[in-house]
This record gives C-alpha cells, structure tokens and sequence, in this order.
C-alpha cells in the first residue's frame, strides 16, 4: 500500500518536479498548483493533476494558502508538501492544513513557530545554552529601537529577515549613517518576498564558513542528523555551491556539530526535515545561525554522499512511520556538489534575466551525475520568480575527483535564449580558493573580477570562432548549390573565390559585449585569420556535429561547439565563448541612450518606489527608484548631474528591459 493516495505540492520549479518523481516512484498521485505565469511550466505537465490557484506574482497565487486548501479538497489529496519557500515555513498555513484534515509534510505548526522566526530560534538557542552570535531578536520593531540596538552592537552589522532564507532579506551595514536606508530596503525586500518585514541585527563575522547539519526526526522520539554540508561559496548571502563532506572539518569538529544540531532539534521535540545552520570562523569556533524548518535547495548533496531519498523520509515520517536508519547507520560516501545554474547576467552585476529557452543542453543523468530542472528547451524563465534554471549535483570518490566531474558536466551544458551564470560557475570550480577549500562567505563579493570572463577574448579563441563559423556557413552553401541546377559552380559559392585567386572575407564578431573584425582569406578548412590584431594560421578545421577540430598555429586543438542564439557557442574544455555573426550594417550593441541623460530600465521588473520627482536637482548616481525583479531588488541611479526632466515609471508599474524610466537633462 502507498503512504499516501495523492498529494498535493504547494510550490513550482525544479522542487516540485522533484517531489512528483519521488511521488511517481513510490505509487502516489500527484497534484500541482500554478499561477498564470506557469500555466504551462514542467511541473504541471508532469503531475497527475494540476489546479490553476491565482495570478504570476507569489502574492496572488503560491502564497494564498486559502486556495492551496481548496486545490486540496477539490482534487481529494490527502496530504499537502510544501517544499521550500512560499509557505514551507508559515505555522499559521501548517496549522490550516491540520484544520482541514489533511496532513501537512513538514515539522508540528508549534516547531515551526518556535524555530521558524530566526529570532525566536536564536532566543531559544541561547536559553538552551547553545553559542549564538551577539545581537538583537526583540520584538519591538520601531526604526529608532532597531537602530540604538545596532549602536549598541557594533559595526559591521547584518540585518536578516526574521522569516524565510534562501539569502533574500539580508543586507551587511558598516556604518551607522548608512543603518537606516539599508532597514527599509531590507523590509520590504523581506515582506515581498516573506509577507513579514521582521527583522534581526547581528553581529558580522569577518571571513565566515557556512556548515549547516541536516537532522531528521519522527513522532516516535527518533531522531538523527545526516552529516554536515558547506555551503561557504555565497554570492550576496545566496548560495552559489554546496558540499559534503565540509572540506574544512575535522573528524572531532564535525562529531561536535553533528552533536549540537541534533541536541537543538531535540531540544524542541524536531519532526520530519530540517537543517541547522552554523556559522564557523577560521579557528573552528561556531555559532547557531538558524534552523530552517523546510527541505533546502542543497538537499540533493546530502542524498548523494547517503544514497537516501529524502523526500521519501519525508513522506514515510508524515505518514507516521519511524525513521528508517538509526544514526550509526546512515554512511558518509565520497563527496558531492552541487551548483545552481541560473538565469542571470554575471558581467552587468548578477542581474537576474529572464526568456524563453531556445535551447536548453544539460548532462545526461548517470551515478554520478544528477541534475533537477524545474525547466525544458521551450519553457520560460518567468521575472515572477527565482530566475534558477536547474541544479548539477555531481558525486565521486573523493573531492578532486568531484571537482573535475563537475568541471565536465559544467562543459557538456548550454544555454540559448536568455544569459546565465555558466561561465562564472566554470571560472568558479577552477578558481584556486574553491580547489583548496578556502573560501568563506564573502569572497566571492570581494573579488567578484577574479571569476568573470575577460572583457576582451583572446586572439586565439577568436580566430577558432571564426574559422567555426566559416565551416558552417561552408556546409550551408554547399547544401544550398548542391539543391541548385549546377551544383558545382564556382558561383554558387561565398568563399571569396576569383578567377585570379580568392578574396579577404571580414566578418563583424560579437563576443565578449563588443564587436570585433575579423579578416579571413583562404578555403575549405585553411585560412589565414587576423583577430585582436594577431594573425592566425589555421589548418584542417572541420566541424563535426558539436565539435571543432583544427591546427592553429601549428598546435593541434579541440572545442566543443553548441549552436547558439545567431552564432555559436566554442568550449575548449577550460571556458567558453558565445560569438555571435552580424551583417556588415550592424553597430552591433551600442548601448541604447548612452550618454544622453536617459535611465533604463536594466532588467525587467516592477517599480516598487521612486525616489526622485520630475525638476528635481540630482547628481551622479543619486538614486532616482527603485525595481524588483526575482525576489532581488535593485537601485536605479541618475547617469550624470543634472534635472530629471521626464519621469516615465510610477510606483507599482511592471516595466520591461530597456525601457525608458527617466531622462536627466544636463545643466
């Protein structure tokens, strides 16, 4: 017999397509639930069955529990998961599950009020003498008492969202001045994202590890961890990769933690799923961060070094059965890793994108590779929600064996349609500071350089995009005249042929954010290319389904090659490059207003303030409003001194990239 008949997911993404697969496995029926902006998203294609429950913003659809319970009883599921975000942490929604009969896949509504407020969580902690991080958890909510309790605390502080996690709703403040205006941007990033703007101050670590436990308990009493996962590798407090084993731990410090977080689980009688998060200096002294009363995105690590299904003990613990290991046997094999590819722009400050996925390319699953997409080629990246495109786990012997087997997985993937994070992912698990297992949290914002592609693609790499595309527009004409009436005619093709020799070819490169000439002269796989001010050589190219082979220079070489968005994409097994071909005409990528006092909009989005008015005096980079886009808000600036002589954005307007917010009129 099945745990359960049918269950309803109360979420999207790649987390509710995970939770279906388990479901599928075990005999359940599944029910989704969508917004209007996933009417036509994985998860729902995927589930047995799938009700409509509101409009795209979170707000008005995957946040109104009231429709979620009426999905439930109209579908006659029995149970309700949650999975992470949204309502995964909201007592009041667990307790209006148990209301209405059915049972929520998740920790007692009085857990979840006892541990899902990060300050309640961190009182507790205290009280039960396990270390926290000086600072401030107090109800009293007023800007001027949170702003004498971060005097009083010191600076450099952080301000952290009371409710929800996944890095939203934290900002780090290094001067009191600066206090007030990072609190309202942190609330309301907080309450959009939450719909609780509580906050906390603590104190902020300098060069912290994150090392969060999972723990599992039943309602038999039984209770374990599953080892420990870092998660140091944090790009603006959002986790980028995760790990386990900790490369950091030792064996008598990572028996302590496993200790601690299974003694404040216990301490408030823990069920069902849930991780508790530490903060570690370099010395190895840790702290209590929180406890997240939820499953985490980085669960798929903890399966792979377990080989458990922690959905699966999820379902059997709500069901009311005990745990299925005790803690002496549930093993610690080899190392895995996982990184969150994402639909964002690196170079332009990590802005989230969005679009449709012409092409989507991932690695084929195996032992030791697993990959969770809420996405497939075809399916939109929606500006309503996290902008994550899917998650490679990848597991080995040992963590150099990790390493290079996600460096391959990272290589076998592609994306066309919208920008994303895979350059900066493979820059990532090359760069010596992930390689030595060094990196603390804020690394990655201190040399955010260190892990972008070079502004200018060398010389080299270049030359093999062109001579790529050379040999690809080759095979079309010979394709082309060989359908013709005289398909060997010296005419019917575009390769500079003449009757007294063959002429230069240019062609104009995008690559890199700007446009490069390059000057070709040869055939058929031998050319002479002039790139970056360099001249190449090239010999025997050929281009074979994906993949590239020539002589360049004399040195043999290899690339991978993926079709990509009116160019290609090159991989040379270290780092790739997207090149795209423009006609002659194009001025290829000038920047749309540049230096004409005009204020785009720099990704699409909704306008939750503005600051400026139109007449207003304002300098360089004054903040004129304020977008949201993902979960993520960003300030928009004045480009130069002047008058903001047109407004075009008004609070609450949803916008598309590019368009024109404001033009600030020189004086």
């Amino acid at each position: 017999m099945p745990l359960f008949d049918k269950i309803l997911i109360a979420n999207r993404g790649e987390i509710a397509c995970r939770i279906i697969r388990t479901c599928r496995r075990l005999g359940i029926a599944s029910v989704a639930v969508y917004s209007d902006a996933d009417a036509g998203a994985l998860h729902v294609r995927m589930a047995d069955e799938a009700v409509h429950i509101g409009g795209p913003a979170p707000a008005d659809s995957y946040l109104r529990g009231e429709r979620i319970l009426q999905a439930a009883r109209a579908t006659g599921a029995q149970a309700i998961h949650p999975g992470y975000g949204f309502l995964s942490e909201n007592a009041d929604f667990a307790e209006a599950v148990a209301a209405a009969g059915l049972v929520f896949i998740g920790p007692r509504p009085e857990s979840m009020r006892r541990m899902g407020s990060k300050a309640g969580a961190k009182e507790l902690m205290a009280a039960a003498g396990v270390p926290v991080v000086p600072g401030y958890t107090g109800q009293d909510q007023s800007p001027q008492t949170l702003l004498r309790e971060a005097a009083r605390i010191g600076f450099p502080l952080m301000i952290k969202a009371a409710h929800g996690g996944g890095g939203k709703g934290m900002r780090v403040v290094h001067r009191l001045e600066d206090f007030p205006a990072a609190l309202e941007s942190c609330q309301r990033e907080a309450r959009g994202a939450f719909g609780r703007d509580r906050v906390l101050l603590e104190r902020y670590i300098a060069s912290p590890r994150h090392i969060e436990v999972q723990v599992f308990g039943d309602a038999h009493g039984n209770l374990v961890h599953l080892h420990e996962r870092e998660c140091s590798a944090q790009r603006r407090y959002q986790k980028v990769l995760e790990e386990s084993p900790s490369p950091f731990l030792t064996p008598e410090r990572r028996q302590a933690m496993g200790q601690a977080a299974v003694a404040a689980a216990r301490a408030i009688d823990y069920v069902n799923a849930g991780t508790v998060e530490f903060i570690v200096d370099g010395e190895g002294a840790f702290w209590f961060m929180e406890i997240n009363t939820r499953l985490q995105v980085e669960h798929p690590v903890t399966e792979m070094v377990t080989g458990l299904d922690l959905v699966e003990w999820q379902l059997r613990v709500a069901a009311g059965e005990p745990l299925p290991l005790r803690q002496e046997r549930i093993a610690q094999r080899g190392h895995a890793i996982e990184v969150r590819l994402y639909a964002e722009d690196p170079e332009a400050g990590f802005l989230p994108a969005s679009g449709t996925l012409r092409r989507l390319v991932l690695p084929p699953p195996s032992p030791q590779v697993r990959v969770d997409a809420g996405v497939e080629a075809g399916d939109t990246v929606s500006v309503f929600y996290d902008p994550m495109i899917a998650k490679l786990i990848v597991h080995d012997a040992d963590r150099p064996a990790a390493l290079a087997r996600l460096r391959e997985a990272l290589a076998a993937s592609h994306v066309a349609g919208t920008r994303t994070n895979l350059a900066f992912l493979e820059a990532l698990v090359r760069h010596p500071a992930v390689v030595e297992g060094r990196i603390d949290t804020g690394y990655l914002d201190r040399h955010t350089d260190e892990f972008l592609a070079p502004p200018v693609p060398a010389s080299t790499a270049l030359a093999a995009a062109a001579a790529a595309l050379l040999l690809r527009q080759q095979a079309d004409e010979a394709a082309a005249a060989a359908r013709s009436g005289d398909p060997w005619s010296p005419w019917a093709l575009g390769d500079g042929w003449r009757l007294l020799g063959r002429a230069a070819r240019m062609l104009r490169l995008q690559a890199g954010g700007q446009v490069h000439e390059v000057r070709a002269s040869g055939h058929g796989g031998n050319w002479r290319i002039e790139a970056g001010g360099h001249a190449h050589e090239v010999q025997a190219a050929r281009l074979d389904g994906t993949t590239l082979e020539l002589r360049l220079d004399g040195q043999a070489h290899r690339y991978g090659v993926f079709a990509g968005d009116g160019g290609l994409e090159l991989h040379d097994g270290r780092q790739r490059l997207a090149v795209r071909l423009l006609p002659p005409e194009s001025r290829g990528g000038e920047a749309a207003g540049a230096g004409d006092g005009r204020v785009l909009a720099p990704m699409p989005g909704r306008v939750v303030v503005v600051h400026a008015q139109p007449g207003a005096r304002v300098e360089a980079g004054t903040p004129l409003l304020v977008m949201e886009a993902m979960k993520m808000e960003l300030t928009v600036r004045a480009p130069q001194a002047g008058v903001v002589a047109e407004l075009r954005a008004a609070a609450g307007e949803f916008v598309e990239a590019d368009a024109v917010l404001a033009v600030v009129a020189a004086e």
